[in-house]
């Protein structure tokens, strides 16, 4: 198996690659604002307190830069071979773990509702709302096939910056324009921002009108 510096030389690698469709993330990279954490066992919760603590010194960085794009990567060396539906379930356990621990000591984001169901929610840790993207290599979207499963965590206020100076609406057709170059289609979980919970756009995993976010807010109410 790889070494961790290794995972993540390759991670920044992949970002860099034409498929990935993300152009903030790119700009992270260019500017060096990307944080990379590897662990072990996405199943496994013996290193939530570890990522928790990464994301919290992550945020604390974050808060003082005066650039903008900043990205968290938490990688997980295993499973090794997982499906989307693996993936998904997966994924809302480490961020339910998550959230539990950090409604311990935080309130939830006031910007942001704490409803999975609803159209402003997004998550959060230590008072600060997050949009994440789930990658694993046997996701159906060609953009999110990065070999180790992978939970990005990008800072919400980021595209409300954008959106207040105008510069969202550019971002978002170009990441769309090159989906379907990469992929054939855009994600058909995309939706803009304020029609429907972020939610479904977490995984990359295609969700049908029954499915219901498995994540439990704990936090005291925003």
């Amino acid at each position: 198996m790889e070494g961790n510096d290794k995972i993540i030389e390759d991670f920044k690698g992949y970002i860099e690659e034409k498929t990935f469709v993300c152009i903030a993330a790119k700009a992270a990279l260019a500017k060096n604002q990307v944080k990379s954490l590897v662990v072990n066992h996405m199943a496994c919760p013996f290193e939530d307190h570890f990522i928790l603590q990464f994301l919290y010194s992550f945020i604390d960085g974050y808060r003082t830069a005066k650039n903008m794009y900043h990205s968290a990567a938490i990688i997980f060396k295993q499973p090794d071979e997982l499906n989307e539906e693996l993936f998904d379930q997966l994924l809302w356990q480490r961020l339910q773990a998550l959230s539990q621990l950090d409604a311990q000591n935080y309130p939830y984001d006031k910007r942001v509702d704490c409803n999975p169901a609803s159209a402003d929610f997004s998550f959060s840790l230590k008072e600060e709302a997050f949009f994440v993207i789930g990658m694993h290599a046997q996701s159906s979207r060609e953009s999110r096939q990065f070999k180790y499963p992978t939970l990005v965590f990008n800072p919400h206020v980021q595209f409300e910056q954008l959106r207040s100076t105008g510069k969202y609406e550019h971002l978002k057709l170009a990441v769309r324009k090159k989906d379907v170059q990469y992929s054939g289609s855009i994600n058909p979980m995309l939706q803009d921002f304020g029609n429907a919970s972020e939610v479904y756009q977490y995984s990359g995993r295609p969700y049908d009108k029954q499915w219901q976010c498995p994540l439990k807010v704990n936090h005291a109410q925003s």
